[in-house]
C-alpha cells in the first residue's frame, strides 16, 4: 500500500518518483485519498488541483470543526509544527465551515498529501500521519458517517515526523555521458535531502541548458532512492539537452486595435539569434510596459519549424485604451490640491499615448486666483521610434505658481528621447524651451526665454516603483542651459540615490534611505531664473518645513533659492497588517547661495507616517515637526498623497 501511496504523491506533481530500500512508515487514516478540489495546494513547488478562475461556492449544510495538530519528538522552536500547520487545509480552513460530514472527510483526506509533502520538504521520508475525526480514525468511518453534533467536530492531526534524511550518492550526467558537478546544484552528500533541493536543482540544470540555446532541454532520467537503514537519499539524474536552435518568426495572437506588426517589432526578438529564455522574458516585460495590454505572454513554440528554428508566440489581451482620473493632495503648510486627467493609450494604433491633465493647488491657503498655483499640460509619447528600447516624449505646459520664493507664469515645450540600455539602465536626452514671467527677490515681472538640454542616466533595480522593498535607484542629471534675454549660461548638475532593504522574509520591516545633491555652475544666483534654482522643504523633500522654505532669504524674509543643495532622508517602513503600516522618518537638507555651501545650515525634520495599501499604491499621511525651527518655520507639517515619500 505504501508504494502505491508514494507513487501517487510524486506522480501528482508530474514526474518525480521515490523508490525505497526498506519499508517507509507513513500511515493514513483513510481508505482512499479523495482530494477536495476547492482547496488547491502546493506540492514540492507545483500547484495541484488549482482552478484557473476563482469561484464563489455557497456552503450547503455547513459544519464547523476545531482542529489541533500534534508533532511527536523534538521540535524545540516549533518550526516544523508551524510549517505543517501552514500546509494543512484543516488548520488553515478551520474558520470556514465545510459542507457536512462528507466535506470534512474530503478536507481531511486532502490534508494527507499536503502534510506528507511538507515532511518531504523537510527531508523527513519516514514519517507517520494520522487524522482523527471526533476521536475516530478516518479510515474506520463509513462514507455516510454523520459527524454533526451539538458543537464543532473535534479534529486531531497526529504527526510523527521521523528522522531527517541526508544526501548519499549523487550522480548527474547527460545522455552523452558528460558528468555535471552535483555540488554546484546544492545536491551535496551529507546535506539535508529536502525534496525542494532536488526539484530546484532540476530546474537550474534545465535553465542553464536553455540559456545555452537548447529550447527543449529536459530531465530524461531520474532515480531517487530512499535507503532507510542508512538514512540517506541517493539521487541519479540524466539530462537531455536537445538541439541548439535559433529564434524563428514572431507571431502575434489576440491583437485588436494595436497593430500586430508593431507588437512583433516591440517584442524585439530578432529572427536568427540563438534561443535564450531571457530574451523571451525581456520581450514580455517590454510589451507590458506599453500599458495597452491587460495580459501578455511571450514563449517559444513547443516544436521546431521546418527550418529548425523556434517560432516565437506572442499572446496579448488589450485593455481599455481611454482612461480618466482624478486625485487630491494636502499639506498643512501649503494647502490642498486637486488634479484631473484624461488619456488615450493607443492613439494611432501603435501604443502612442496622449494625456491631458490639469491641477490646482494652494486651496485653503489663498482665495485670490492670481495667487493660486495651477497647471495645464498635454503630453504625447511614442514608443519604438529608434527600436524597441526607445521612446519619444513631448510636452506642452502652461503653469502659474506662487510659492514663497517667487511668482511665475510660464509656457513650456519640450521633446526628448529615452533609450533603455538594459532592463535596469536608461539614458535620455531632450530639448526644453520655456517662456516665463518671474517676480522674485531680485526682479519684478522679469521675462525670460530659457533653452535647456537635459541629459539623464537612471539605474533602477527596485522591485516596485510605488512601494519598493529591495533594490536601489540612481539618477544623474546634467542640464546645460541658456537664458536668451539675460544672456546667462549655466550648467545644472544633480544626483540622487535611494536604497531599500527588507529586514525580514515577509518584508514587513523595510529600511529606506535617500541622498540627493546638486549644484549650478556658470552664473550668479540673480542671473539664474528663479524656477531653475535649488530649493528644499516640503512633502517631497524635508518634511516639517514649508515648501521651498529651506535656504537663504532676502531682507524681507522670502526664500531666494540657491546654487547648491543637499538632502537626506531615512525611513523605517513597518507593516502592522497586510494593509496598514507606520513609518517613522528623519529628513535633513540645506540650500546654499554659493557652490561652497558657505553660510548654509542643515534643517532637520522628524515625524511619523501612516500608510494604507491599495492596488494603485499606498495612501500616505505624514506628520512631521522641525527639529531646529526658526521664526519663519511652522510648528509642524501634515502631508498627504499617494505613494511612498521616495
Amino acid at each position: 500500500m505504501m508504494k502505491n501511496a508514494q507513487d501517487m504523491i510524486f506522480g501528482a506533481r508530474g514526474s518525480l518518483r521515490l523508490r525505497t530500500l526498506s519499508a517507509v512508515l507513513i500511515l493514513v487514516g483513510a481508505s482512499s485519498l479523495a482530494v477536495d478540489r476547492a482547496q488547491a495546494f502546493e506540492l514540492f513547488g507545483f500547484k495541484l488541483f488549482e482552478s484557473d478562475t476563482a469561484e464563489t461556492v455557497e456552503v450547503v449544510d455547513p459544519l464547523s470543526y476545531s482542529v489541533t495538530l500534534e508533532v511527536a519528538g523534538e521540535d524545540p522552536e516549533g518550526a516544523l509544527k508551524a510549517e505543517l500547520e501552514a500546509a494543512s487545509s484543516l488548520v488553515q480552513g478551520a474558520g470556514r465551515p465545510v459542507s457536512g460530514s462528507i466535506g470534512l472527510m474530503q478536507r481531511a483526506n486532502g490534508d494527507f498529501e499536503q502534510l506528507i509533502a511538507a515532511l518531504y520538504e523537510n527531508a523527513r521520508y519516514a514519517g507517520e500521519v494520522r487524522i482523527l475525526l471526533d476521536g475516530k480514525r478516518l479510515a474506520d468511518l463509513p462514507p455516510d458517517a454523520d459527524l454533526s453534533g451539538n458543537g464543532p467536530v473535534p479534529v486531531r492531526i497526529l504527526v510523527k515526523p521521523g528522522k531527517q534524511f541526508r544526501f548519499g550518492d549523487v550522480s548527474i550526467r547527460d545522455v552523452d555521458g558528460r558528468v555535471y558537478a552535483a555540488g554546484e546544484q546544492g545536491l551535496t552528500s551529507g546535506e539535508l535531502a529536502k525534496s525542494t533541493v532536488i526539484l530546484d536543482a532540476e530546474k537550474a540544470l534545465v535553465l542553464e541548458l536553455e540559456k545555452n540555446g537548447h529550447p527543449f532541454a529536459k530531465i530524461s532520467g531520474r532515480d531517487v532512492v530512499a535507503d532507510h537503514a542508512r538514512g540517506v537519499i541517493d539521487v541519479s539524474l540524466q539530462l537531455e539537452a536537445g538541439p541548439v536552435a535559433l529564434f524563428g518568426q514572431t507571431a502575434v495572437d489576440g491583437a485588436e486595435s494595436v497593430d500586430s506588426a508593431f507588437i512583433a517589432r516591440m517584442a524585439g526578438i530578432r529572427q536568427g539569434e540563438q534561443y535564450d529564455p531571457a530574451a523571451l522574458a525581456a520581450a514580455e516585460k517590454r510589451l507590458r510596459a506599453l500599458e495597452v495590454f491587460s495580459s501578455v505572454t511571450v514563449r517559444g513554440s513547443e516544436s521546431l519549424s521546418a527550418d529548425g528554428s523556434v517560432p516565437v508566440e506572442v499572446n496579448v489581451a488589450e485593455r481599455k485604451h481611454r482612461f480618466l482620473g482624478a486625485g487630491a493632495t494636502y499639506s498643512s503648510t501649503d494647502g490642498g490640491g486637486l488634479e484631473a486627467y484624461w488619456g488615450h493609450r493607443n492613439l494611432f494604433g501603435r501604443a502612442e499615448k496622449l494625456r491631458i491633465e490639469g491641477s490646482v493647488s494652494s486651496l485653503g491657503k489663498t482665495a485670490d486666483a492670481k495667487d493660486m498655483t495651477w497647471r495645464g499640460a498635454m503630453l504625447f509619447e511614442k514608443p519604438g521610434v529608434l527600436g524597441p528600447a526607445s521612446k519619444f516624449t513631448s510636452r506642452l505646459e502652461v503653469e502659474q505658481e506662487n510659492p514663497d520664493a517667487y511668482r511665475r507664469f510660464s509656457v513650456e515645450a519640450s521633446v526628448g528621447i529615452s533609450y533603455e540600455l538594459t532592463p535596469q539602465q536608461t539614458v535620455s536626452a531632450g530639448v526644453n524651451v520655456e517662456y516665463a514671467k518671474l517676480t522674485d527677490s531680485f526682479n519684478v515681472n522679469l521675462e525670460t526665454i530659457t533653452v535647456a538640454v537635459p541629459l539623464e542616466y537612471v539605474r533602477d533595480t527596485r522591485d516596485s516603483k510605488l512601494n519598493p522593498t529591495t533594490g536601489t535607484r540612481l539618477s544623474l542629471l546634467v542640464e546645460p542651459t541658456y537664458e536668451i534675454n539675460g544672456g546667462a549660461t549655466f550648467v545644472k548638475l544633480r544626483a540622487e540615490a535611494s536604497a531599500y532593504r527588507a529586514l525580514d522574509a515577509e518584508k514587513r520591516f523595510v529600511v529606506a534611505g535617500r541622498l540627493a545633491a546638486g549644484t549650478i555652475y556658470g552664473a550668479d544666483l540673480a542671473a539664474i531664473p528663479a524656477n531653475r534654482r535649488f530649493y528644499a522643504g516640503g512633502g517631497g523633500s524635508v518634511r516639517g518645513y514649508g515648501y521651498q522654505d529651506i535656504g537663504p532669504r532676502d531682507a524681507a524674509g522670502s526664500p531666494t533659492g540657491g546654487r547648491s543643495v543637499v538632502e537626506a532622508s531615512a525611513e523605517m517602513r513597518i507593516g502592522v497588517t497586510e494593509t496598514i503600516g507606520i513609518v517613522p522618518f528623519v529628513d535633513a537638507g540645506l540650500v546654499s547661495a554659493s557652490q561652497s555651501f558657505s553660510g548654509a545650515e542643515f534643517k532637520i525634520g522628524a515625524g511619523i507616517g501612516l500608510r494604507y495599501a491599495t492596488p494603485f499604491g499606498p495612501l500616505r499621511v505624514d506628520v512631521a515637526v522641525p527639529l531646529n525651527k526658526s521664526s519663519t518655520d511652522p510648528d509642524y507639517g501634515i502631508y498627504a498623497g499617494i505613494g511612498q515619500a521616495f
